[in-house]
């Protein structure tokens, strides 16, 4: 039977091997857990390991706890493999063990790979499928780091299924995780994803590992985005931006520079956010287009943000500004690839929608926060002094925020840096200030 009868997934039904009860039909009495007090329990100071790679560490939560367990997925070609082999030759070089299991490559294409990335230290290297073999040999090596590309390759001896299945995946990563911790080991697995964007397997994988991190990027764009989805030791609103590069991965410590470097200037459909991202303010463009539509019927298309959040600002834009957009084709997306949920992005797309459907340019040294609600008011929103400061940095003279938002920094004595703050309440009053309706 492929296809379960309760979820309709295929191949997902896992054969359970039950152990037959003795004699007499008694099982075999269990013996009583140690018990310790809470309180009396050694944490180890809470001491992280440094990757050396600052926007790695940044998304772990301040490094990589000893005995965690971290799961990165991505697509096929998104630099999984890369990230994972320069982090083993960045702990290498500050005198970690590092020991590298690949089950998808030999050791000639990975020597070859870490020459062309300028890989140094002296990094353990092991071609293994099989999970026996790879713990004896973590056992006997004692690494401090493990790193297994991919748990999808690695199978359980004992199982007759083939590599990959939902029983070997969920072997393959019990047995992993379950060996770490009794070591104070921190295992790295590379996980596939279906092509819906989640990782290959049961769910029950993404539960039985500490951290699990998505590496992102549009196809095209030259950067990556690592972001955290679950994580026991940190934040899960962290992200840490890459560049893909003919020497690998680099860190871009200024992202905003990187999303706004192509901007056009005096382009109606444009408009510049802040956003946030855990602890690190983000510029981003948000450009829309709203055009008559001659191919069917009207549709709204999204990239990088949600659809309904779009399909909100069209209606409160159609009922509390008066603009008529309905029956026009309207695209949505953020430049560069990059992906935001929080609520401050509203105002920078109702914005840019008006700016399309008006065809007037939103001025080029303007940036907005804030959010929209649903009676035409615009809401504050949290971390105005950075996003403030960040649009400062990034030479920008003048920011629409709102109102609750700019007598907050009034009241804290903020120092604007030379910018001009031009507080609204409602969207009536962001259009006036833009467009001057």
């Amino acid at each position: 039977m492929g296809k379960c009868s309760a979820c309709g997934d295929w191949n997902t039904l896992v054969e359970e091997v039950q152990n037959a009860p003795e004699a007499g039909g008694n099982a075999p009495r269990a013996k009583s857990a140690a018990v310790v007090r809470l309180a009396e329990v050694q944490t180890g100071g809470g001491v992280r390991l440094g990757s050396r790679i600052a926007e790695l560490d940044r998304v772990l939560g301040g490094g990589i706890v000893p005995g965690s367990a971290v799961l990165v997925g991505g697509e096929p070609g998104i630099g999984k493999s890369t990230l994972l082999l320069q982090l083993a030759g960045a702990l290498s070089g500050a005198g970690r063990k590092v020991l590298y299991c690949s089950g998808e490559e030999s050791a000639a294409q990975i020597g070859m790979r870490a020459r062309r990335l300028g890989v140094a230290g002296d990094v353990l290297l092991a071609t293994e499928t099989a999970l026996g073999t790879i713990l004896a040999t973590a056992s006997e090596l004692e690494p401090d780091i493990l790193i297994v590309d991919s748990v999808q390759t690695v199978a359980v001896e004992s199982l007759a299924s083939s590599p990959g299945s939902v029983a070997q995946i969920r072997e393959v990563t019990s047995g992993l995780v379950q060996f770490c911790k009794r070591r104070d080991m921190a295992v790295f697995l590379v996980g596939h994803v279906t092509k819906e964007g989640a990782i290959a397997g049961p769910k029950l994988l993404e539960h039985m590992v500490d951290t699990v991190l998505y590496f992102e990027g549009a196809k095209g764009a030259p950067f990556r985005i690592l972001r955290a989805v679950k994580n026991r030791f940190g934040s899960t609103n962290e992200i840490g931006v890459f560049e893909m590069t003919g020497q690998g991965l680099t860190e871009v410590p200024e992202p905003s520079a990187l999303f706004l470097a192509e901007r056009p200037m005096h382009a109606s459909g444009s408009a510049v956010a802040c956003t946030y991202e855990g602890t690190r303010p983000l510029l981003v463009e948000v450009q829309a287009l709203v055009t008559p539509n001659a191919y069917g019927p009207p549709r709204v298309t999204t990239v990088g943000v949600e659809t309904t959040r779009v399909l909100l600002m069209l209606q409160i834009l159609e009922k509390r500004s008066g603009l008529h957009i309905a029956g026009q084709d309207v695209f949505v997306s953020l430049a560069g690839g990059v992906r935001a949920v929080e609520p401050g992005i509203d105002l920078a797309i109702m914005a840019a929608l008006a700016s399309s459907h008006m065809d007037r340019p939103v001025p080029e040294d303007t940036a907005l926060f804030g959010e929209v609600g649903l009676t035409g008011e615009v809401r504050a929103v949290d971390q105005a002094r950075g996003r403030v400061g960040e649009l400062g940095k990034m030479g920008f003279s003048r920011c629409v925020l709102p109102r609750g938002n700019a007598d907050a920094l009034a009241k804290e004595g903020v120092s604007p840096g030379g910018i001009r703050l031009d507080p609204v309440r409602t969207v009536s009053e962001v259009l006036d200030q833009l467009f001057g309706m």
